[in-house]
């Protein structure tokens, strides 16, 4: 596994350097710092023709940051770094690859020095110490790669007294540094080549790219586990040479599918015996969206995408490539897929005649959710589908299940009615624009809505939704319905006060309607292990070849439930 960080200095004006250099080098992953694009610029279908799904956090001038994975999506995990949620700066993201969990980030270069922004680059530096502590005591392979803007050490720059000033090596950031490594974290390229330059960066004024005038600002640093596996690293300098070059060079690493006999240990801790290692704690529960993600799917993909037959196989195949994704990222420890039973109503139909009228859906569509149910039971998991219950409900049964049982329970869809269900140990999975998911927990709610997580449901009764033809109360909105809530706590006690007395019953109607039953009839759930040969063999019935050999690549890395 070939894991590279690439300051590119301004993605789209550089984007032929960066497709030529994916093409020679042939990277699984790629960080890349200093997008200098909005979200809505990052060249998304261009890195995807090349072969690369991309999660990002574009940010236009100096910053931006993105991770690539080869013939994969990365699983996004985090889009900043922690401790300051007042720093808007598109400075870190994080996301499963493979089993690998990297690390991207792009630090403050800090001049002039001093003042506030070398101030802020401390700071943020500090943060990223507490964070990758976390990471690292996790006990998995973990890579922080990126543009750490700092000189480890004087061998890491040309002799010169220019930078004497400058706020990539002074004493601070240095020590720093020096700290991440004391956590148990490797400098790969310094482990490897010990005595040798390796320049990452060439500033562009004074000839310096000519004269070697370089320094090592990007690094790759490695958790134990990830360090055990490295094979070899390097920096293709030659990339900085070309026409239109950024003025840094990517460096990388290679990772060995397992672990080597010989740990590497720690720098300035001894290894841990064995009796000291934590146990490793069971992996989540993940329960699936399987309606939501099947219809978006469906309008996602080419409608023709077929099977072997004939027959329409977009909403499988996109369904399966996320639920396959999701498993690669999250490993849990059971997966269960939660299905709407459309051709009998509810007891919310039957209440309020007007839930969730004029919907239609393709035939097309409908054809698949079969299909998609017997992929479900192909792979291992389960399916949870009942008459009168909707998908929203199973999931909260999940949750309410996991939490129980002491477990974290990750949800994954793209319903946001389903934050009512967030938790300390429930975590929502929510996609979003270039196939990433983003992680909504208890905070994220209270960013969004300005309520609870539990208010939900009175936030939607006061607010209505449209999708579910729920009209809400009148004149409230979004803003209306959480400054209510903010300020009297609920619905009830809103009503209990006298407001909306004309539309109290149907008020209490919405947030019925609009609460999950978390006592809906789950099937049982135990510990599974993926059939990943019968879901490989439907597969090849099915035609979906490309299906199948991801399938056959997943058994064969032999990874497992958390």
């Amino acid at each position: 596994m070939k894991i590279a960080t690439f300051n590119i200095n301004n993605v789209n004006k550089r984007l032929a350097n960066l497709l030529d250099w994916l093409r020679v080098a042939k990277p699984d992953v790629v960080c890349l710092q200093e997008l200098k694009a909005d979200d809505d610029a990052f060249p998304r279908e261009t890195i995807d023709s090349a072969g690369y799904g991309a999660v990002w956090r574009g940010q236009r001038a100096w910053n931006g940051v993105a991770i690539l994975a080869r013939d994969c999506e990365p699983v996004l995990t985090r889009q900043e770094l922690p401790g300051d949620p007042d720093d808007k700066q598109a400075r870190y993201i994080e996301a499963a690859v493979n089993g690998v969990l990297i690390g991207c980030l792009y630090a403050p270069n800090g001049n002039p020095q001093p003042g506030s922004k070398f101030d802020y680059k401390l700071a943020w530096m500090k943060r990223l110490l507490v964070h990758a502590e976390e990471l690292r005591a996790a006990g998995v392979p973990v890579v922080l790669a990126g543009d750490y803007n700092v000189v480890p050490a004087d061998r890491d720059i040309y002799p010169t007294t220019s930078y004497r000033d400058n706020a990539l090596v002074q004493p601070e950031p240095r020590a720093l540094f020096r700290k991440l490594l004391g956590q148990g974290w490797k400098d790969a390229i310094r482990t490897l080549h010990p005595d040798e330059p390796m320049y990452t960066f060439w500033h562009y004024m004074r000839n310096r790219w000519n004269r070697d005038a370089g320094l090592r600002l990007d690094h790759l640093l490695l958790s134990p586990e990830a360090a055990t596996r490295m094979v070899s690293a390097g920096v293709d300098r030659e990339v900085r040479g070309i026409e239109n070059a950024s003025d840094h060079a990517p460096a990388w690493i290679v990772l060995s599918n397992r672990a080597s006999r010989k740990v590497i240990p720690a720098a300035s801790e001894p290894a841990r015996p064995k009796t000291q290692l934590p146990k490793k704690p069971a992996g989540p529960l993940l329960a699936v969206d399987g309606d939501n993600f099947a219809h978006r799917m469906y309008h996602a993909l080419p409608k023709t995408i077929q099977k072997a037959d004939g027959s329409p196989a977009g909403a499988i195949l996109g369904f399966a490539n996320m639920l396959l994704r999701l498993w690669r990222g999250e490993r849990p420890r059971a997966v269960i897929v939660a299905w709407d039973t459309l051709s009998k109503p509810t007891y919310r139909h039957k209440a309020y005649a007007a839930y969730q009228s004029g919907r239609e859906f393709d035939e097309a569509l409908l054809s698949q959710f079969a299909e998609l149910r017997r992929f479900v039971e192909a792979c291992g998991f389960t399916n949870a589908r009942a008459a009168g219950y909707e998908a929203d409900d199973f999931l909260a049964a999940a949750a309410a299940r996991g939490e129980r049982r002491g477990g974290h329970v990750l949800i994954a869809s793209g319903d946001r009615d389903t934050f009512q269900l967030i938790s300390e140990r429930t975590t929502i999975l929510f996609p979003i624009r270039g196939g990433t998911m983003l992680r909504i927990g208890p905070n994220e709610v209270r960013e969004r809505y300005g309520v609870e997580p539990q208010q939900v449901p009175d936030f939607i009764a006061l607010r209505g939704d449209p999708s579910d033809k729920l009209p809400g109360a009148p004149g409230v909105g979004a803003k209306g319905a959480a400054d209510l809530l903010r300020k009297h706590g609920s619905l009830e006690e809103l009503l209990r006060q006298g407001r909306f007395a004309a539309q109290a019953d149907q008020l209490r109607l919405f947030r019925s309607i609009a609460t999950m039953n978390r006592k809906a009839p789950l099937p049982t759930i135990g510990r599974q292990t993926p059939t990943w040969a019968k879901a490989e063999a439907l597969a090849r019935r099915w035609g979906l070849n490309d299906l199948a050999r991801r399938i056959e690549e997943l058994a064969r890395e032999g990874i497992k439930a958390g």
